[in-house]
């Protein structure tokens, strides 16, 4: 079994910066594709940025450029940087994760951290 932690949320005024991370625990042998989700309220979860595992990324138009998605393999730790936040991108943060345990491919959620955008 894997765990996955998100860290780093808090309030912020806009235009400000925060940086989140996800840490993978557990029995992970190997992690492939890892990404952060948002979910503000009464919307559906949507993906903000990913990252395969040779480095290759893909971010969501509305954060493109603002954002950095960045991992550490050898820590097995997720970061998003997160630049000139918006009121917009107000939500909750999900760490996501396709990994293996062993032989076994699995794949998790972490329990998400809030991220607040406003003066």
């Amino acid at each position: 079994q894997g765990q996955l932690v998100e860290s780093g949320g808090g309030l912020v005024q806009p235009g400000g910066s925060l940086r989140l991370s996800c840490a993978a625990s557990g029995s992970i042998t190997i992690i492939n594709e890892m990404g952060w989700y948002r979910q503000a309220p009464g919307k559906q979860r949507e993906l903000v940025a990913g990252i395969r595992s040779g480095g290759t990324t893909v971010y969501a138009h509305s954060v493109k450029g603002r954002f950095t998605i960045s991992r550490d393999n050898a820590k097995n730790t997720l970061y998003l940087r997160m630049n000139n936040l918006k009121p917009e991108d107000t939500a909750v943060y999900y760490c996501n994760a396709y990994y293996y345990t062993g032989y076994v491919p699995s794949s998790g959620w972490g329990q998400g951290t809030q991220v607040t955008v406003s003066s």
